[in-house]
C-alpha cells in the first residue's frame, strides 16, 4: 500500500471541539497493518503501535493525554482518568468533562459515536458494534454524560465510519434478534443476496438509538469501511480474505484548551 497523511474525517455536528474519526493512512506499521494501525490488542509490532498513537494524537489535539479501552462489545460506560494502556479498563464507552484527555475509540467495522454537549463540557466516545448498540451502549454512554451534567436534548453526535449495509450480510437469526427488540429494527434489514440473508444497516440503527434515548442533532457520515480497503481498516473483509488479523482505526475527541 503506497502510504499516504493521516486521513481525519469531521463532523459539523461536532463543529468548535478537536475531534476526528482517522482511517488506516498516515502510520509506520507495515503488511496487513499498514499503516495506521493502532490497535494494541493485534498482533503488530508494538512499538509501531505506539508511535501510531503518538500520530493519531498530533493530529487531533496536540499535547493531550490519549485514553482508550479495553472493548468488549458490552454496554458498560465509564468516567474516563488518566490510567495508563495497560491499566484500561473493560468497557465500550468513555465520558469526560476534563480538557486535556483525549478520548479513543477503536473500530474495525464496528460504529464509532462521538458526542458532546458543548454548553456543559461534556464529552463521550463510544464503540458501538451491533451488540453494544442492541444492548445499550449509546444509552449508558448518554447517562455517563449527564452524571457529569450533560443534558440528553443537547448533546450533538456523529457516527464515524464503519460496515455498510450492503457489505454486511447476516442471517435469520441474527434478523430475529433485533425484531424481538423492537418493531422499528426490523426497518434496517433488506433482502440479501442468498435465500435467508439480509443486508443489516448498523448505521441507521445506530442513529435510531441515538435518537430513541433523545439525541436531536445526529450526523451519520455515511462511510463503508469494508468497501475501501485502502482508507479503512476491516475485520469482515480480513475475514473474507483469510488474513490471520487486522488493524484497527481511532476516532478522537477531547475538550477545548
Amino acid at each position: 500500500m503506497t502510504d499516504a497523511p493521516i486521513l481525519r474525517l469531521t463532523s459539523r455536528a461536532l463543529d468548535g471541539l478537536p475531534h476526528g474519526f482517522l482511517g488506516r493512512t498516515g502510520g509506520v506499521s507495515t503488511g496487513m497493518f499498514a499503516s495506521l494501525n493502532v490497535g494494541l490488542g493485534s498482533s503488530d509490532d508494538k512499538q509501531a503501535v505506539c508511535e501510531n498513537r503518538r500520530r493519531a494524537v498530533e493530529a487531533v489535539a496536540p499535547g493531550a493525554q490519549l485514553v482508550t479501552l479495553h472493548q468488549v462489545h458490552s454496554n458498560r460506560a465509564v468516567v474516563a482518568d488518566a490510567w495508563a494502556d495497560d491499566a484500561r479498563p473493560e468497557a465500550d464507552a468513555l465520558v469526560t468533562n476534563r480538557p486535556g484527555l483525549l478520548l479513543g475509540i477503536l473500530t474495525a467495522d464496528c460504529g464509532p459515536v462521538l458526542l458532546a454537549d458543548g454548553q456543559a463540557g461534556v464529552i463521550g466516545a463510544a464503540h458501538a458494534g451491533w451488540k453494544g448498540a442492541l444492548t445499550g451502549v449509546l444509552e449508558a454512554a448518554i447517562a455517563a454524560m449527564e452524571s457529569l451534567g450533560a443534558q440528553r436534548e443537547r448533546i450533538s453526535a456523529a457516527i464515524g465510519p464503519c460496515i455498510g449495509r450492503r457489505s454486511y450480510e447476516v442471517d435469520e437469526a441474527f434478523l430475529r434478534r433485533f425484531a424481538e427488540s423492537s418493531e422499528e429494527a426490523e426497518h434496517f434489514f433488506s433482502s440479501g443476496q442468498r435465500d435467508g440473508h439480509y443486508q443489516f444497516d448498523l448505521e441507521g440503527f445506530i442513529a435510531l438509538r441515538l435518537s430513541q434515548s433523545g439525541v436531536r442533532d445526529i450526523e451519520a457520515l455515511g462511510i463503508d469501511t469494508y468497501s475501501q480497503s485502502d482508507r479503512f481498516f476491516s475485520y469482515r473483509r480480513t475475514t473474507h480474505a483469510d488474513e490471520p488479523d487486522y488493524g484497527r482505526q481511532i476516532s478522537l475527541i477531547a475538550l477545548p484548551g
